[in-house]
């Protein structure tokens, strides 16, 4: 069997297995076979030696948490033959904390959580793999390879989740949303936007390439100047990249009784000069909602499953804009310009 994995720890170890063991009964009764992974920041991160963390008593992991599969077999009889399905990422601690307990896992109190490609769970990256029924998501089978976008689907499921219960404080209502970044998140994050019948602006730097067009023909306005140059005051902004001057930046431009959620994950050592008396003294006396969001649990991919359902498919498509085959996997998790999301794919069929 296929595998893609890393030594974790070890830099630049990814490697395609050719010879890897077949999935163990025991990490769950559903066998699926591997249709594509999709590839992201964080694999390249996981690649790099910066976290990872292999299966207890084993040295390497099998990468890829963005998955989609069919069914081989449920013995169970929750899942069909042949039904499209991806595998949640994250799985309670042992323990497990309250959050954990109560199916809350993605806000997991004493970090013990595991994920499939991440932290001592081996991930999709592999010809089959299994899992439990309750953590695979089935997919309506129109969507196809489409599938594979279930994941960061998720992950801003779970972010507007929490935005409308924040914006249910008061009788007023937000009309628009700035979505700051046009990758896979953003877009997605706008799509699900628009989903809500809002008015929808994206802010990126590319001025050519294909997102423009994308949140064109999403029915969103696309801007690509500075946050001080916007033309509008937004009621909601999501963050999506991560990049230290557009997350203090988001906080300076969201309107009174406005909420930001932080979706992009920093990277520590950029140091940018910022009024913290002016930011704190604007947030307080504009009621403001600042609030980081990662990851998601069942009823946010469930969401998600429906979002990506209910979206024009010709649409969805244009943001997979390279599918290599594992074989070639070297140059799927290499960078290139234009990039939006790219696929592993591990069976065309």
């Amino acid at each position: 069997m296929r595998a893609l994995t890393v030594t974790p720890g070890k830099k630049d170890s990814l490697r395609l297995s050719q010879d890897f063991s077949e999935p163990d009964e025991r990490e769950g009764a559903l066998l699926v076979e591997a249709v594509a992974v999709g590839v992201c920041g964080t694999d390249r991160e996981i690649i790099a030696a910066d976290y990872g963390e292999a299966p207890p008593g084993e040295e390497v992991l099998v990468i890829g948490h963005e998955s989609l599969g069919r069914v081989i077999e449920d013995p169970t009889g929750t899942l069909e033959f042949g039904d499209l399905v991806a595998g949640i990422v994250r799985h309670p601690d042992p323990v497990p904390c309250p959050n954990c307990a109560a199916g809350e896992w993605d806000m997991c109190r004493n970090g013990q959580y595991t994920e499939h490609g991440i932290k001592g769970l081996d991930g999709f990256a592999r010809d089959r793999w299994r899992i439990e029924p309750g953590h695979a998501v089935k997919l309506d089978r129109s969507l196809g390879i489409l599938g594979v976008l279930l994941e960061p689907t998720s992950v801003v499921a779970k972010a507007w989740e929490l935005i409308d219960r924040f914006t249910e404080r008061d009788p007023w209502e937000p009309a628009n949303v700035l979505v700051t970044g046009a990758g896979p998140i953003g877009l997605l994050a706008a799509l699900l936007g628009r989903q809500r019948g809002l008015e929808v602006h994206v802010l990126d730097l590319a001025t050519d390439g294909p997102k423009p067009q994308l949140t064109h023909d999403l029915g969103a306005t696309y801007h690509s100047r500075p946050l001080s140059d916007l033309g509008f005051t937004p009621d909601l902004v999501l963050e999506c990249t991560g990049a230290a001057s557009l997350v203090f930046g988001a906080m300076d431009v969201v309107g009174p009784c406005g909420v930001v959620c932080l979706t992009g994950v920093s990277t520590g050592g950029h140091q940018i000069p910022v009024d913290a008396g002016a930011l704190n003294r604007a947030l307080v006396l504009e009621n403001n909602v600042v609030f980081g969001s990662v990851n998601a649990n069942a009823r946010h991919w469930k969401a998600g499953a429906d979002a990506l359902a209910d979206a024009n498919k010709k649409w969805l498509s244009r943001l997979i804009t390279r599918r290599v085959p594992v074989e070639d996997y070297a140059e799927a998790y290499a960078i290139h310009d234009g990039d939006i999301k790219v696929v592993v794919e591990f069976s065309t069929s």
